[in-house]
Order: structure tokens, then sequence, then C-alpha cells
């Protein structure tokens, strides 16, 4: 059998006869899986403890011990694994006993290679529906992750893919509008993986001019420029051991980037005036606030070393999408808020609920947290009232134009349209040119989007 990918599930067959083995893996020599074939018990018992493997095919009747031992202790150790029984023909109760025991299926001897390819799928796929499962209840009500805040799906995403690849080495490229935490899922990626405990280092690239950046990155010796009065350690050794983001890494200057693709391809620099190289161990995560893809386009930003760089990719969503995280996020930073400045604030007037929640919030969380921040400072209470809120989140009704001065009517020469008419003329308008949006063409008009809902379905029977 050829190398198998690193994405294929393990199978464990467990079966002493050498013939029947050479039957098995002939049956399945075309399956899209690592097959391992073990004759005893106790070699079974070692190849779970060192890998569990996605299903064990087993044979109950092993030299030197029963295959419901087998059984019994992976069931007692709630191993993520399918367990298909194998049983000789007359041997279906034993089978029986074995489901009974926490077996997911079982095939009787002799059965043929559909029966086994199948059986095989079925569990693989149990298995797989189980993971989803678990996912789903592991996630629900889960409303915060390493200091990040949010229960929308697409927060709960990105829990999932932090969880998935802190435990790799491999760089990750995090995306997003400015505010949205890029530097917070960093960190809960740096938190939740083997590196927790060493040095996290965050540098802004956009924050630091050309000149100093390759110094900021990698550091300098005692007077390699003007300036340099002693040597410096830079932010790859600084974050050796642990993790080295770059946010904002599309700002870099060309020749830095060159820099940059030797230092993620080999984990080598040399210090800003030095003459050797010295190695670290870091792991990189890169942000930007920019399409990655749209700067390698344009020429700004290597493809060689967007290749490199965007290995995992993690998008942070913007606030506006986010739904109730707004009032999620905004209740939670309150309280801290009110904590910090000596504060008896703790909840928001319901208007106050609403207005953040049709908000669009361009600055995103930062956005958010700012505009807490300056209500807390700037007022007291115990509720957040509407007049609190800073001018930018006011809703200042329209300035309507004074009508113009009307006619005689005996003067007009077109007739006098009924002011249902007009009105339904006018709220239908509306729609059209808010694409369809109701809740749009109600912000325009000025009225609630349930009054033109019950006003649609007054209109229903006809005009």
């Amino acid at each position: 059998m050829a190398a198998p990918a690193p994405s294929q599930p393990r199978i464990l067959l467990v079966e002493d006869s050498a013939d029947h083995a050479f039957l098995y893996r002939r049956y399945l020599a075309r399956a899209p899986i690592e097959l391992r074939h073990v004759t005893t018990g106790a070699a079974a018992l070692a190849h779970i403890e060192d890998r569990v493997p996605a299903v064990v095919l087993l044979d109950l009747r092993l030299p030197d011990m029963s295959g419901m031992d087998i059984l019994a202790r992976i069931v007692a150790a709630d191993l993520p694994t399918r367990v298909v029984v194998i049983t000789a023909h007359g041997g279906v109760e034993a089978a029986v006993e074995a489901m009974k025991a926490g077996a997911y299926d079982f095939l009787t001897k002799p059965f043929s290679a559909d029966r086994l390819t199948t059986t095989l799928r079925n569990a693989l796929e149990s298995l797989r529906l189980a993971g989803l499962v678990r996912d789903y209840e592991r996630d629900l009500g889960r409303d915060r992750f390493h200091g990040l805040i949010g229960a929308s799906p697409s927060m709960r995403a990105v829990y999932r893919l932090i969880e998935r690849a802190a435990s790799s080495a491999a760089p990750v490229f995090i995306t997003g509008e400015s505010g949205t935490g890029k530097e917070l899922c960093a960190r809960a990626l740096h938190a939740h993986g083997p590196r927790g405990t060493k040095p996290f280092v965050a540098l802004d690239c956009g924050a630091i001019t050309a000149d100093l950046m390759e110094s900021e990155v990698f550091g300098h010796l005692k007077g390699a420029f003007t300036g340099a009065v002693q040597d410096r350690a830079g932010a790859a050794r600084r974050a050796d051991g642990g993790t080295l983001m770059l946010d904002e890494v599309c700002e870099m200057a060309p020749a830095l980037q060159t820099k940059l693709l030797r230092f993620a391809q080999s984990t080598s620099f040399r210090p800003v005036g030095g003459d050797r190289e010295r190695t670290v161990d870091v792991r990189l995560v890169c942000a930007t606030n920019k399409s990655p893809w749209d700067e390698v386009e344009a020429g700004r930003f290597r493809e060689d070393l967007y290749y490199r760089l965007h290995v995992v990719p993690i998008h942070m969503p913007p606030l506006r999408d986010r739904g109730e995280d707004v009032m999620l996020i905004a209740r939670d930073y309150l309280r801290a808020c009110a904590r910090a400045e000596g504060k008896a604030f703790g909840s928001f007037d319901p208007a106050v609920e609403a207005t953040f929640m049709t908000y669009a919030w361009p600055g995103n969380v930062r956005q958010l947290h700012n505009t807490i921040r300056e209500i807390v400072v700037l007022h007291d209470g115990e509720v957040v009232r509407p007049y609190m809120l800073p001018t930018t989140l006011r809703r200042v009704p329209p300035v309507l134009e004074p009508p113009p001065a009307a006619r005689p009517c005996e003067r007009r020469t077109e007739p006098i349209r009924p002011l249902r008419a007009v009105e339904r003329e006018a709220i239908e308008e509306a729609i059209a040119l808010c694409d369809g949006s109701i809740a749009r063409a109600a912000d325009l008009l000025g009225v609630n989007a349930s009054t033109i809902y019950r006003k649609r379905a007054a209109w229903s029977g006809g005009p």
C-alpha cells in the first residue's frame, strides 16, 4: 500500500489468523485508510495507548486474552473509537453480548469485501457525527474563550479553529477589520497551546518606521547605527520558545519582507550589526486588516512570503455581523469599567440596547469599548440612559422641509389622490429603493418596521 495521507483515519485490525488478516487487508486495499494489524491482545492495547484508532476490527478469540477484555478497556476509557467485533459463524450470541458491552457492530465469518467496507464506512461516519455532536454540545452556551467574548456561530467557529491549530507550530494568519480582536485571537491561540507558559511578543508593523523595523524584529548590536549604545534583543529573540505576532504585517517594507521570508523558513536571523546567525524556536502569527492576497496582486506583499505565512487562516468577523454578541460584550465591559472607575453602572436602558444592536460599529469591538468607557467616565448612575450616549450614537430625528404653500384646490389640474394610495406608493417605492429591506426602508421613512408589515398585511386584500 502507498504511504497514507496524514488525514486518513487509522484502523486497527486485531486478528491472530494470518490467512484471515491477509484476506481482510486485500478487501481494504483501496480504502482511504491507514491500516495496522496486530495478532495479540497485548499488542492491540499497546497500539491503542500509543495512538487511539478511529475503528478497531476486533476478533473475539485471541491467543493471550479475550477480545471482550479489550472492548471493556476501550469502553471504560471512553475513547473516541468504534469497535467492530469479528466472530466465527455460530458466535452470534457472543457478538450480541459485545454489542451490549459497547461494540458498534459485528461481522460473522465468513463475510464479503462489500460487507466489511460498508461496515467500516458506517463506523467512520458514526464517529464523525459523534464528533460533531460533541462539538455542538461543547459550544452550546460557550460565550467566551481565553479573553474572547461571543456566542455567535461565527465566533464559535473561531474558537474551534484556535483549538485545532493551537498544538501545531504552523504559522497562523489572522485577518479582520480594525478593532475585531486579532491580537486577542493570537493570544488565545498562544494560551491554548503548549507554548502558553512561554513568551508572547506582539509587534505592530504599521506603527514602526521602516528604518527601525529590522532592529525591532531581529535586534541590534552596540554601535550598529547612531544611537545604538548597547546590544538590544529584538522581538524574535524575546519570543524564543513562545509566539511572535507580527500585526499589520502587510505594512512591512519590501526589503524586510525578504529577511522575514528567510526567518520563516529557517527560524535563523542576524541582528543588525551582527556577523553570526542566531536560531530561535518561535511560532509566527501574522495579522492584517487588509486582504493579504490583494496586497500580493498589487505588488506590495511578496507572494512567496504569503504562501509561507498563510498556512492556517483565521478570520475575525466584524461586530455588525455578530448579532447578540454586541450586548454580551457591552454588558461584560460595562461591569468591568464600572468597577475600575468606582461607578455603580450595571445595565443598559432598553432604548440604549436597541441603539447598540442597530448601530453598524465601524470601529468594531474597540469602538464599543471606547464608547462604554466614555459613558462610565462622564456619567453616574446604575443604568445607562439614552442621553448618556455619545453624539455619534444618538438618534437625531430628520429635519423636515416645510411644505410648499398649497395652491387653491380649484387651480389644480391633476385630481387629488387619496392619502392611503399616496402612503402605499411611498412605502413600496422606499422598499424597492432599499433592495427589498423593510428594516432599512422603515428607518429612512422614520417609522417602525412593524408599521410597514401591518400596513402591507392590510393592503393584501386589494388596493
